[in-house]
């Protein structure tokens, strides 16, 4: 356990940010998933409405650290790939 009154603060800032990002990280599995299974049942108008919603939160998760910016820019290429192969 932390001992110094700034590692105890630290500790627990650690807490929260641990608890916002799974919970970050969990909306985004849920938002490509939908992308995902629009793309395997051949549906372009979901899969574009999905990817259109992926693409900010994606974004938004490696702006705010929560995920890589180049792990957030490889996912944002693959997903709109997948969608553009629909046509």
């Amino acid at each position: 356990m932390a001992t110094h009154k700034s590692a105890e603060k630290r500790d627990r800032q650690n807490k929260k940010h641990r608890v916002r990002n799974i919970s970050a990280k969990s909306t985004l599995r849920t938002k490509v998933k939908a992308v995902d299974t629009a793309v395997e049942s051949k549906k372009k108008t979901d899969a574009t409405s999905a990817l259109k919603t992926a693409v900010p939160a994606l974004a938004k998760a490696a702006s705010k650290g929560v995920i890589h910016k180049k792990n957030a820019s490889r996912k944002i290429s693959r997903l709109t790939k997948k969608v553009n192969a629909l046509k």
